[in-house]
């Protein structure tokens, strides 16, 4: 059974070491890890390159890392640096934020 593991502070250069213990920590306790990126209301490239440490690791473990929800700030910036792609998982955008 896949953990999940939600994000709720801004992913930062400022919270990128304790998020990265958080994410390895995750990845070690369960088989396969849903990621829960909702409430994140900053995200920058410190956190991007722990989304694709964990998506990498995840891999090199032999593990499943899902992102399950994305904020507008992560599908915004995933877009910018054209990454969404890279990760593979679904983008669901809600009703209240379609207008």
């Amino acid at each position: 059974m896949a953990g999940r593991l939600s994000i709720t502070e801004n992913m930062t250069i400022y919270q990128a070491l304790a998020q990265k213990q958080q994410l390895i920590d995750a990845l070690s306790q369960f088989p396969g890890l849903e990621l829960d990126l909702s409430q994140v209301g900053e995200i920058d490239t410190a956190g991007l390159q722990l989304l694709i440490l964990a998506k990498r690791e995840a891999s090199r473990l032999g593990k499943a890392l899902q992102i399950v929800a994305h904020s507008p700030a992560v599908r915004e910036t995933m877009d910018f640096c054209n990454l969404a792609s890279q990760f593979g998982d679904p983008v669901v955008i809600t009703a209240h934020e379609q207008g």
